[in-house]
């Protein structure tokens, strides 16, 4: 890492290029910190190295891929340094910007096929940083901090933002996106949160803000979610195509237009600086709150990179750390230094106003167990869930959770009454039990069939019935886990039963290996399994092994054969985020 320090023109003494302090872990820091350390800095604080000066030979080509909302301000900064005859170890810098959506740059880079013809990667948020880190053959980033950052509010065209009392009112997450969207009288729009960091942050929000209201379940929030999936573009920049052009009654009345869209302070700043005066939007930022897109600067196969090159890409970065660099970042409307107000001149022309708490500290970033929830509740919502649950009714079933003082069972029927409220009541949801021998020589029950969840049943809803049939769930006295034959009885059932245009899927529970000897063999199963399987209509199993005992190898084979997935939890309580991850991944590739 010695020869990819930083360039011998880095000012010791200038601000910290990220745009808050969030206690990141940065690969490179350490070595920077060294390499600085070693004589460049006493050479550059003894004048001995300029800062500037005159490019002394060919200019060093830099490749960055930037977000779209950033890479205009990126290719300023280029002009800069190119007409100013800034320079990296006494090498120009010829910076090329190209503009990408991140979501696509991060799939890219996770499935690591190809080389990238770039050096430097500036995403919107560090969340598709995490993601490329999460692919098994993913090319290598190394992030070097943040260059800007920019609050995710509500952005409303006047005459609605009036409706709602803007900007003397101010709302929690749950509050705003309740009222815009009650009665169906404002068009609220927002980005597909797979596909847009704005859009997601502002689910994670929603989700956050819901507990935090002391909510004992997240239906209404997967409400809100089925709302706006109705009106959901496929990125930031179509999303922005469905505002209301102008105030005329032709505009506002168009069903296809949007009246108030989720969307970024610097989106917003964008949309007012091009727009006319009867097209601006009014800002919310809400109380509880606003999530921040982050702007990571990454190196990209960073092995790979010349001395040259990584030490040119390391200076431009640098640049937002001075005066110029955070003029033309807040130019393009992006906040620049941490711990500090934003420009009363920023937040006007994004169209914030005062008490609206634009200058609150960011909200915390999400945990990636909020982030899986939130994709996993989003999957859900925008395809209309049918699912067929197996529950281990085996004596085992009843030991004690260390820790916890609870059974297995006990713990596990309570992460299952949690997982139902992330359903809404369009979704299907049925219920089996197993053991062995439970009814004749079949080793399971069918519980509950699987029907819509909003569907009356007699004095209550299909909702309630499963309610009850979860917290009825006993481990059977000295029955065994029978999971060979109940698998592929449950499969064939919900195969015959699919419900086209949802997703479809098998959830098995079980805490231990397949202990009916009369059964059909494993590998019998997972051949039957593979025939039954149909990639036009996609039906995962998702297994979920629990507990010590359990065989996570045997169920990750078992729900492979279908396109599904095997996991494994020490603790029950596990079981909700665990199905809601395998739903988000599932329903990705489905």
């Amino acid at each position: 890492m010695g020869r990819h320090s930083l360039p011998d023109e880095y000012e010791r003494g200038a601000a910290d290029p990220r745009p808050r302090a969030r206690g990141r872990s940065v690969a490179i820091a350490t070595a920077l910190v060294l390499a600085v350390a070693g004589g460049t800095a006493v050479a550059v604080r003894s004048g001995l190295i300029s800062f500037g000066g005159t490019c002394s030979d060919d200019a060093v080509r830099l490749d960055v891929v930037a977000a779209p909302d950033m890479a205009p301000a990126l290719r300023e900064a280029a002009d800069h340094a190119r007409e100013n005859e800034i320079t990296s170890d006494g090498h120009c810098m010829d910076v090329r910007v190209s503009a990408r959506d991140s979501y696509k740059v991060a799939d890219e880079l996770r499935s690591g096929k190809d080389k990238p013809g770039y050096e430097v990667w500036v995403p919107d948020s560090d969340l598709w940083v995490q993601r490329v880190a999460m692919g098994g053959k993913q090319n290598k980033l190394t992030p070097t901090g943040n260059i800007a950052s920019s609050p995710i509010g509500i952005g409303m065209v006047p005459k609605a933002a009036e409706s709602l009392g803007w900007p003397e009112k101010t709302y929690t997450w749950p509050e705003l996106t309740g009222a815009a969207l009650k009665g169906d009288k404002l068009r609220l729009g927002a980005a597909d949160p797979a596909r847009s960091a704005t859009g997601l942050l502002a689910l994670t929000q929603l989700g956050a803000g819901e507990k935090k209201s002391g909510s004992k379940d997240s239906v209404q929030a997967a409400a809100m979610a089925k709302a706006l999936a109705k009106r959901t573009s496929d990125n930031d920049a179509q999303l922005m195509d469905t505002l209301a052009r102008d105030s005329s009654g032709t505009e506002q009345g168009n069903p296809r237009r949007n009246q108030a869209l989720v969307l970024s302070e610097q989106a917003a700043f964008a949309h007012n600086a091009s727009a006319g005066d009867d097209a601006d939007l009014d800002l919310f930022y809400p109380k509880d709150g606003s999530p921040r897109l982050d702007y990571p600067y990454a190196l990209v196969e960073e092995d790979s990179l010349s001395t040259d090159q990584s030490r040119a890409a390391l200076r431009f970065m640098t640049l937002f750390s001075g005066d110029e660099g955070r003029k033309i970042l807040a130019k393009h409307g992006f906040r620049t230094e941490s711990g500090e107000d934003p420009s009363d001149q920023l937040v006007s022309a994004a169209g914030g106003r005062t008490p609206q708490p634009y200058a609150m500290e960011a909200s915390d970033p999400p945990s990636d167990k909020a982030v899986q929830e939130a994709l996993g509740m989003w999957t859900i919502t925008v395809q209309s869930a049918r699912l067929s649950t197996v529950v281990d009714a085996s004596e085992s079933m009843g030991q004690i959770v260390p820790g916890r003082g609870q059974s297995r069972m006990e713990v596990t029927k309570a992460a299952l009454i949690q997982a139902l409220s992330q359903f809404t009541d369009e979704d299907e949801i049925g219920l089996w039990k197993f053991a062995t021998h439970l009814d004749g020589t079949r080793d399971y029950r069918k519980l509950v069939p699987t029907e819509r969840l909003g569907d009356r049943k007699g004095d209550g809803t299909q909702r309630d019935k499963l309610t009850e049939a979860f917290s009825s769930l006993q481990p059977v006295p000295g029955g065994a886990t029978g999971l060979y034959d109940t698998t592929l009885a449950a499969y064939k059932e919900a195969r015959s039963s699919y419900g086209n245009g949802k997703f479809n899927a098998l959830v098995v529970l079980t805490d231990g290996v397949n202990q009916d000897q009369g059964s059909i063999s494993r590998s019998n199963l997972i051949s039957q399994l593979e025939n039954l399987a149909d990639p036009k209509h996609p039906l995962p199993i998702i297994a979920i092994a629990v507990g010590p005992d359990a065989d996570k190898d045997e169920v990750k084979q078992i729900a492979e054969a279908t396109g599904g997935s095997g996991h494994q939890v020490d603790d029950p309580a596990q079981i909700r985020t665990v199905i809601l991850k395998a739903i988000m991944e599932a329903g990705s590739r489905a």
